[in-house]
């Protein structure tokens, strides 16, 4: 399997300019832990986690150190921008590691494990077109041939097909959605709001040409997540 099987390929994503209030927002809303951040042209200038929002003060509640540590530690310019930056561009991780759509999943993991890093964007010619997470690297593993990591045009032809489904006939926000398929068979994963939704994609699954199973494991939002 390579990282076009896994990867989910509609990323939220968030401008140099964007506020970390947004920033913040979307995190929450989308049940997500990161998200690129990108230029007009979709290239991919970094990355903002919840951690680097962890340290972030906000409505006045910076606490100074005492005079005595301020004197041992010294001033850190480093520590103030990730305290009081408002900017993606300003707390963002620059220059992060990115992979190409054909990058196999082994691969994806040792660079994971080596940069320890939790999840990597997928670029063709520069540009952001997914992104890959360890549990998308888990599910692929979990649903790969035990013989072999190969996975046919024909599969990779029935997740295109059942993502552009999803996206324009059920109202399913994609986004959340991921789906992995080898030699027919299908694994569902992701959240969604209500059970509605979770059959929405089960029937689009299944009405897909070239589907010979489905294992639906898409769960519910908790409760207060992802409303308007």
């Amino acid at each position: 399997m390579q990282a076009v099987d896994v990867m989910t390929t509609k990323v939220i994503t968030v401008s140099p300019d964007a506020d970390v209030r947004e920033i913040a927002q979307l995190l929450l809303d989308n049940n997500i832990s990161a998200l690129p951040v990108v230029d007009a042209d979709e290239k991919v200038l970094g990355i903002v986690s919840e951690g680097d929002l962890m340290r972030r003060v906000e409505n006045g509640t910076d606490r100074r150190k005492s005079w005595w540590l301020q004197l041992l530690e010294g001033n850190n310019p480093g520590e103030y921008i990730k305290t009081h930056a408002r900017k993606a561009r300003e707390i963002m991780t620059r220059d992060p590691v990115t992979v190409g759509e054909d990058e196999s999943l082994r691969q994806i993991a040792k660079l994971l494990e080596k940069h320890h890093i939790k999840r990597v964007p997928v670029v063709r010619d520069g540009r952001l077109v997914g992104i890959v997470s360890r549990a998308n690297l888990l599910r692929g593993f979990s649903h790969q041939k035990a013989d072999a990591e190969a996975v046919s045009v024909d599969d990779r032809e029935i997740r295109d097909a059942i993502l552009k489904e999803i996206e324009d006939i059920t109202g399913v926000w994609v986004d959340r959605i991921n789906i992995i398929v080898a030699d027919g068979a299908v694994q569902a994963w992701g959240l969604v709001e209500n059970p509605e939704e979770r059959m929405a994609v089960q029937v689009a699954i299944e009405n897909t040409p070239g589907v010979k199973s489905v294992e639906n494991n898409i769960g519910m939002m908790p409760r207060g997540v992802g409303g308007a």
